[in-house]
């Protein structure tokens, strides 16, 4: 049994394939790219594998993972081997270059019988406040007891959509604002704890400022909500999450740079994964930093938030030009 074989066997097994396949009718575009380059060619040869390191540079995996890549499938491919056969060794080429910057720990930290404490970081505009909405949605329908401090006090609207995501469309979820329409997040984190441990929640969820003047602030302000709460939880707080735009590119990874170097992040929240998105953002962050993708946003609905799984995200960038090979 191939690579993509058990692959699939691995998704079926977890019973996703039926919904993985509704939610992912986009074809991405490296797919469809890597079915052209295997029609356009007869035989393998230089220029192939130059077209092939386009298509993967396109996918904003990064140029170093893109090269190894390139060279590990160039090294792989034997002259009795097909276009089908090279695209399972691709595949599987992608697979291993995301496992094998590092252990890979996608689970969140999340542990029963305590209050579970995530702090949410990114700039504005990535779907922050939406992320945070749908983290909550995801636990509260597990039966957990959610709280959120609404701590970026800087953004215009910030805690008002927040108020509106809880109000009219998450159950069992409680907001804290900031009291007095107060700009200091701090005081808001420090009573959302207070109560959050008075009252036996489950998981609170921080928000913070989207946009500070400059790195040092930021660390600062990141610096100052953490000692607070390490006040009263020693180990918190349990994820440090990132959340980042995947259609941004290289300029997510900018972002990731920037925030882990202004406070420990330990996942990423990758919003907007749907087909709209080249895909490969997820590699470079790995690849580059060594932050581990925990979340994935696939659409606008409150839902619409899964757990990353490598096997389901490798499958997202190749099951197009796989499958077509099964149809043939």
């Amino acid at each position: 049994m191939g690579f993509w074989s058990n692959l699939k066997e691995r998704r079926s097994l977890k019973k996703q394939e039926k919904k993985h396949k509704k939610e992912h009718k986009n074809t991405l575009t490296f797919s469809t790219d890597i079915k052209k380059l295997t029609k356009k060619y007869k035989v393998v040869n230089s220029d192939f594998y130059d077209e092939l390191e386009n298509i993967l540079i396109k996918t904003d995996m990064g140029m170093k993972m893109v090269l190894e890549i390139s060279n590990n499938v160039q090294r792989k491919v034997k002259p009795k081997h097909n276009f089908n056969d090279i695209k399972e060794i691709l595949a599987e080429e992608i697979y291993k270059a995301y496992i094998g910057s590092g252990k890979v720990k996608s689970e969140l930290n999340f542990q029963d019988n305590r209050l579970n404490i995530f702090l949410i970081v990114g700039v504005n505009g990535v779907g922050k406040t939406t992320s945070i909405a749908k983290i909550a949605n995801y636990y509260s329908k597990q039966g957990k007891k959610v709280l959120i401090a609404a701590g970026d006090t800087f953004r215009a609207g910030a805690v008002e959509q927040l108020e509106q995501w809880c109000k009219n469309r998450l159950e069992n979820v409680d907001l804290v604002k900031p009291p007095n329409n107060s700009k200091d997040p701090a005081s808001v984190v420090f009573d959302s704890i207070k109560i959050a441990v008075d009252k036996n929640y489950d998981l609170l969820l921080v928000d913070t400022a989207g946009r500070l003047q400059n790195k040092e602030h930021l660390m600062r302000e990141l610096e100052k909500i953490t000692k607070i709460i390490q006040k009263s939880i020693k180990d918190g707080p349990h994820e440090r999450l990132l959340v980042i735009d995947a259609q941004t590119g290289q300029n997510g990874v900018n972002q990731a740079k920037s925030f882990s170097e202004a406070t420990d992040v330990s996942g990423i929240v990758l919003t907007k994964m749907d087909g709209t998105s080249k895909g490969g953002i997820a590699l470079a962050i790995k690849d580059i930093l060594n932050i581990p993708v925990k979340l994935i946003g696939v659409g606008e609905k409150v839902d619409d938030l899964k757990k990353f799984s490598v096997d389901d995200y490798i499958y997202d960038l190749t099951a197009d030009f796989m499958e077509d090979d099964e149809d043939e």
